[in-house]
């Protein structure tokens, strides 16, 4: 699970000594243990599926990315930096996202159905992606297919 991949990566960054790492990963773990009490009231994560793992890292994912955000508009270069780091170390838990062409192609037969309400399309095509793309990018080609 991975879950249990998370907790080998940080006791193996611990004996690294890589504090960034650790500091990351512990607080994801944290996150991941929140989620189990919020999901079951109780303290036992290891009823989390992967999909439940991989909701609270795309949350933590979008966190980072607000606070890279924000800490450019204030000209923070060393947060900017250490936030990149951690949603970098983040990413690499996440599955790999397909490609615009790829999504397109998935995305034309829902638009092609004739349906007008934006909502109820998108709600489609975020069952058809499943994970495979971002909410965000799929709104915005999915609003450039219909607007062709």
């Amino acid at each position: 699970m991975l879950r249990e991949q998370i907790k080998e990566q940080m006791l193996a960054s611990l004996k690294d000594h890589d504090k960034a790492k650790v500091e990351t990963l512990r607080f994801l773990l944290a996150g991941i243990q929140q989620a189990a009490i919020a999901k079951y009231g109780n303290l036992s994560d290891s009823k989390l599926s992967d999909a439940d793992v991989l909701d609270v890292i795309k949350k933590q994912v979008k966190s980072h990315k607000e606070s890279i955000f924000a800490f450019k508009e204030a000209k923070r270069a060393e947060l900017v930096e250490k936030e990149t780091q951690e949603l970098a170390m983040l990413e690499a838990y996440l599955p790999s996202q397909i490609s615009d062409e790829k999504l397109i192609e998935m995305l034309s037969p829902i638009v092609q159905s004739g349906e007008k309400n934006f909502g109820l399309l998108m709600k489609l095509a975020m069952e058809k992606v499943a994970g495979k793309a971002d909410g965000s990018r799929v709104s915005l080609i999915l609003k450039s297919l219909i607007q062709k």
